[in-house]
């Protein structure tokens, strides 16, 4: 008879009013097991046996089918988490007896909210932090027949909530989004915190039909949903990445696998989810070659400036010509810039090749004769680095181009985070003498109340509605030109490719065109060839 048992039966009576060893086991509200290091159960509180159907003679493996060590290991060696057959996870406790026996003290974790100790807590969600998760997470994949889906997710614009409302407001509303993901999860799943905006959802029994989906639409939904916090009105979104998987794979390639989905997530437009493809690895390969390739192109000169001439039809001459950037790399030859002008943006180069495109812009078109007009688009995220009318003075300064020679470009992106921000610098651009134009006029759902906030000094007709032949797009260009004229802006129609789009622009009251019709990009040594032919 093993220590275990003999204690377990022991005969004699306790002190009066003293509990006996199986009366304290029995009374506790968590499951207790004792077993040998065969994994046969030997006792079972009444706990073990209402919540598992653990009896004497049961086996641990079976329990927790993916209970595969052996019970005479070192209670170090055990996992912490285990995930019972019907897919209840408990953190577990092992304490090992002198003939190779063990307590097993099972604590039941919380749904959506589980973690092994207080310090795996995050303080101020209340979810499980990262080594919480994943220890959930290995446990359940070691279930041969479970499938499980991680939902990776960040929340859009948060930064711009905490940037303006401050960080009170900002912990506010990660507490509320918190709550939003507990109640998306069904019984046993798991939430995460694992900093900042970043959360996961480990979603257990994954493999019923469209559940994935199912739950992914739900917290796209749940988060996006409007919040009200301490008198603001706050509107976020979620992007969310999942992947689905079971055993063999590991808790951290899963992860991995997910946060490849949340990037595709992104790229596609934010506030939506993706489910993990196996050609996001090649994609993700590909992009981080091209970042490494970006921070090398500007030390390395490989960035060059074309020009497109934009054409004056009232006067019938050239005013100007726009800076378009293009990339010469040693390898892979000319990149356009929709390749990487968003990844630029992403990781922040934007703001210095930003820099570098306006001091080349005003340098280069110093030997333009007359009045020519240089135009110089801007990244909404240059606004955002405070430094954009600082490079602006300086490249005026440096290159000795009068500011009237100098046009900005702007979209609306740049309108639609801090806006009054936005707004005080372009009218300080303004005071220098600068030019300021929306370009992709048309576009945006925004575009026509920032006309009242800003006195543009031209507008840009999107292509699109050139291109158009449809009475929709005839109307729109007609009532943007109208409305431009009527404001005193000149107006630009952009993708100008025929002569019939250029006859109908001329009708509508457009100032100015620019596309291959009128002339095509062009380097530099080739602008005044092209001015002595059109003259």
């Amino acid at each position: 008879m093993n220590v275990i048992t003999s204690f377990l039966n022991k005969t004699e009576t306790p002190a009066p009013g003293v509990p006996s060893f199986e009366q304290i086991l029995a009374l506790l509200p968590r499951p207790v097991l004792v077993a040998g290091s065969d994994g046969i159960v030997i006792y079972a509180n009444a706990s073990a046996e209402a919540s598992l159907g653990a009896v004497a003679g049961s086996d641990v493996h079976q329990l927790f089918p993916g209970f595969a060590l052996g019970l005479a290991s070192m209670p170090g060696a055990l996992p912490t988490v285990l995930v019972s057959k019907d897919a209840q996870s408990f953190d577990a406790a092992f304490v090992a007896f002198g003939d190779g026996h063990f307590l097993i003290d099972l604590r039941p974790a919380i749904d959506a909210r589980s973690t092994n100790s207080a310090n795996d807590l995050d303080e101020l969600t209340g979810l499980s932090r990262r080594n919480a998760l994943l220890s959930h997470l290995s446990a359940a994949l070691s279930l041969a027949s479970s499938s499980v889906a991680v939902h990776c997710l960040d929340l859009d614009r948060f930064k711009m909530v905490n940037d303006t409302l401050g960080h009170a407001v900002g912990d506010l509303l990660l507490k509320k989004v918190a709550d939003r993901l507990t109640a998306a999860c069904r019984q046993g799943d798991i939430v995460a915190r694992l900093g900042g905006d970043e959360f996961v959802v480990l979603q257990k029994n994954a493999g019923d039909e469209g559940a994935v989906d199912t739950l992914a639409s739900r917290i796209v939904d749940l988060v996006g949903r409007t919040y009200v916090i301490n008198g603001h009105t706050i509107n976020i979104a979620a992007s969310v990445g999942v992947a689905a998987g079971a055993n063999p794979i590991e808790a951290r390639d899963l992860l991995r696998n997910g946060d490849l989905a949340l990037y595709e997530a992104k790229k596609a437009g934010r506030g939506r989810y993706r489910v993990f493809e196996s050609g996001m690895d090649a994609n993700l390969l590909k992009r981080r070659e091209m970042e490494i390739d970006l921070r090398r192109a500007l030390a390395l000169k490989q960035f060059k400036l074309n020009y497109q001439p934009f054409f004056n039809v009232t006067t019938n001459k050239v005013d100007g010509f726009e800076a378009l950037l293009r990339w010469q790399h040693p390898v892979k030859g000319d990149i356009p810039p929709l390749s990487f002008v968003s990844l630029a943006e992403e990781n922040g180069l934007i703001v210095k090749i930003g820099e570098w495109v306006m001091r080349t812009a005003c340098m280069e078109a110093m030997s333009w004769p007359g009045e020519m007009v240089v135009a110089v688009n801007v990244s909404p995220l240059q606004f955002k680095a405070d430094t954009l009318l600082e490079t602006v003075a300086s490249a005026l300064q440096r290159s000795g181009l009068p500011a009237h020679r100098l046009e900005i470009e702007i979209t609306e992106g740049a309108l639609l985070d801090d806006t009054d921000n936005v707004i005080q610098t372009l009218n300080a651009l303004r005071d220098l003498g600068v030019k300021i134009s929306m370009d992709d006029f048309g576009t945006g759902y925004s575009s026509l109340s920032y006309l009242q906030k800003f006195p543009f000094n031209k507008i840009k007709i999107d292509r699109s509605f050139v291109a158009g032949d449809d009475a929709d797009s005839e109307a729109i260009l007609r009532a943007i030109a109208s409305l431009g004229t009527s404001l005193g802006m000149a107006i630009t129609a952009e993708g100008v490719e025929t002569a019939e789009q250029l006859a109908r622009i001329r009708g509508e009251r457009c100032t100015h065109v620019q596309g291959y019709l009128t002339g095509r990009p062009m380097g530099k040594d080739q602008i005044p060839a092209f001015l002595a032919q059109i003259v």
